[in-house]
């Protein structure tokens, strides 16, 4: 199976080196298997990853690339999403507005919290003045009666970031600091990190979170773990993901100790309910 989970998780987390190893493997297999839903996958993680580290240029491309297919009313349209955030914030306005139109199609047809907190928090990126604060007050209700904490957050970040570009410091922190720790308390070092710098921007200084990884793997360590288990050696592994075979020896030793086994046999009982860091 390909590793969409350990992909978008790694893209989420913002860690660049694991989450591009990621990207490019998964992408290699999905064009030899013919496997069209695997390039918009790779194309929305990279997308995702690129907006939470702030490469908004990069972000902008992979997104227009993950949203092409737009009789795809999954991973496409998550595509699209990310594809206003980029466009907004690397002034291409009539990108993310045209963008948004396709949006709105399926968000008001939906007429979900989730759908339309989506929609308003998008709208918001391409408004000005009340009309923008609306909405993203708008977005922060209705998102906030779904479970989906990771889009709530973005929109305190957005609006944080909005308030402060508008010189209204005070509310700025407020919405900034609960992105932070929101965040933060879910991984997402990239977005988490934006938090922090906006933040900064305000004259406030806040401590970078620590992220306990003691006894979990991080997705590439996953990632090599699987293929290892499945009987792939060191040298198919490396070929595999474009890495040399003692650098897959080297994220084996750490797998191991992590999971307490001594050996590859080990893998398949080890590996039984972990999760990706």
């Amino acid at each position: 199976m390909t590793p969409y989970g350990a992909l978008g998780l790694a893209a989420l987390r913002g860690r660049e080196d694991e989450a591009r190893i990621l990207i490019e493997s998964t992408r290699k297999e999905v064009v030899q298997r013919g496997e069209g839903i695997g390039m918009t996958t790779t194309a929305w993680a990279n997308a995702m990853l690129c907006n939470g580290i702030g490469r908004y240029d990069e972000a902008l491309a992979a997104a227009e690339a993950g949203s092409e297919n737009q009789n795809d009313l999954g991973l496409a349209a998550w595509s699209t999403i990310e594809l206003i955030e980029a466009a907004a914030r690397s002034g291409s306005p009539e990108r993310a507005t045209d963008a948004l139109r396709r949006l709105s199609e399926t968000t008001s047809a939906s007429g979900t919290a989730w759908a339309l907190g989506i929609e308003a928090r998008s709208r918001a990126l391409v408004s000005r003045g009340e009309h923008a604060e609306r909405l993203y007050r708008e977005a922060i209700e209705r998102l906030g009666r779904t479970r989906l904490r990771m889009e709530l957050a973005r929109v305190h970040l957005l609006y944080g970031e909005w308030l402060r570009h508008e010189n209204r410091r005070t509310e700025a922190r407020e919405q900034l600091h609960r992105a932070y720790e929101m965040l933060s308390a879910m991984a997402a070092e990239g977005f988490a990190e934006r938090a922090r710098q906006e933040l900064a921007a305000t004259g406030q200084n806040v401590r970078k979170h620590a992220v306990e990884t003691a006894d979990r793997l991080t997705a590439q360590e996953a990632l090599i773990a699987r293929l290892a288990r499945d009987g792939l050696t060191n040298p198919d592994i490396s070929t595999q993901l474009f890495i040399s075979p003692r650098t897959v020896e080297w994220h084996l030793r750490k797998v191991f100790a992590k999971l307490g086994i001594s050996s590859r046999r080990q893998l398949g009982v080890a590996l039984t309910g972990t999760r990706p860091e």
